[in-house]
């Protein structure tokens, strides 16, 4: 096992993985990175942990996508994906709001 560095939304991680898989790993954190900055500059999501989750939400529905013909999102487009991943921030958005005012 080997440890390498990797930047997420400027957060430096220490992973480790195997031997030759270091490509595939920074590959996966700097695509995870771009989806994490693109949804802080162009939503209304803020807080790292909530940018996380819409953008492994994101990430799983491409996923589920590509992966099976006939998944749940299997009869959607990017585009409707996208919609719904919107709508479920809309969902976080309300049920978190009433509970940030806690802190």
């Amino acid at each position: 096992m080997i440890q390498i560095d990797v930047t997420i939304m400027g957060q430096v991680y220490k992973l480790t993985c195997k031997r030759g898989g270091q490509i595939a790993l920074l590959q996966a954190a700097a695509y995870l990175d771009e989806k994490m900055i693109v949804l802080r500059d162009t939503t209304k999501v803020r807080g790292n942990d909530r940018i996380a989750v819409m953008a492994a939400l994101s990430i799983a529905a491409e996923f589920l996508a590509i992966k099976s013909p006939v998944g749940p999102l299997s009869d959607l487009g990017m585009a409707e994906i996208k919609q719904e991943i919107h709508r479920m921030n809309d969902v976080l958005d309300a049920a978190l709001t009433p509970q940030e005012n806690l802190f």
